[in-house]
């Protein structure tokens, strides 16, 4: 119970201030390359759900941490990141997800969360958390970002308990992320 009190704590929070997301500005470098038609057509998530239902922010903005969630009652969270998704899991612990998708890191296609190389950590941040969680497709692209980033190759399960490990700290560090901002954006 304690736990289902804190989770919906977070989530309040989360909604409370919505839009406020973690300063970053810019996709990943390695990620400026441009597929023209196939990618308008490959993010049509994007367009259906432009937004993160929890924080604010733009899921085409963050194509390549995005996840979508469909549940097996025919309910779809779109999420902007592992850190959104795994709230939106807790929350729902009655709902069966019948499949879990998330972007590429380096293609910013959707594919099976399940069955991807995740990366945990490493030198940059990650989206909604200090500590990267990226997924890849293919195995060689995830040891190639471990290689130049550092991290650790892992899978779902593996990606989802960190996540949860690192939501209290998360959390912390976009309360105050929003409240500097907050700050800033009053008059003097």
């Amino acid at each position: 119970m304690r736990i289902r009190i804190a989770l919906a704590a977070v989530l309040l929070v989360c909604c409370l201030l919505p839009g406020l997301a973690l300063g970053q500005d810019k996709a990943p470098a390695d990620m400026s390359h441009g597929h023209g038609a196939a990618t308008a057509a490959m993010h049509q998530d994007t367009k259906d759900h432009a937004s993160c239902p929890l924080c604010g922010m733009n899921r085409e903005k963050f194509a390549h941490s995005r996840m979508l969630i469909e549940y097996s009652d025919g309910a779809v969270f779109p999420a902007c990141s592992l850190h959104c998704a795994v709230l939106d899991m807790a929350i729902n612990l009655d709902k069966t997800p019948a499949k879990t998708l998330v972007g590429d890191y380096k293609t910013k296609e959707l594919i099976d969360a399940e069955k991807a190389f995740w990366v945990i950590g490493g030198d940059q941040m990650g989206v909604m958390t200090k500590r990267a969680k990226w997924a890849f497709a293919d195995k060689a692209e995830a040891e190639a970002y471990v290689k130049a980033h550092g991290g650790q190759v892992a899978d779902f399960d593996a990606a989802i308990k960190a996540a949860f490990e690192d939501m209290a700290a998360d959390t912390i560090m976009i309360r105050e992320k929003r409240k500097m901002r907050m700050k800033m954006q009053q008059p003097s």
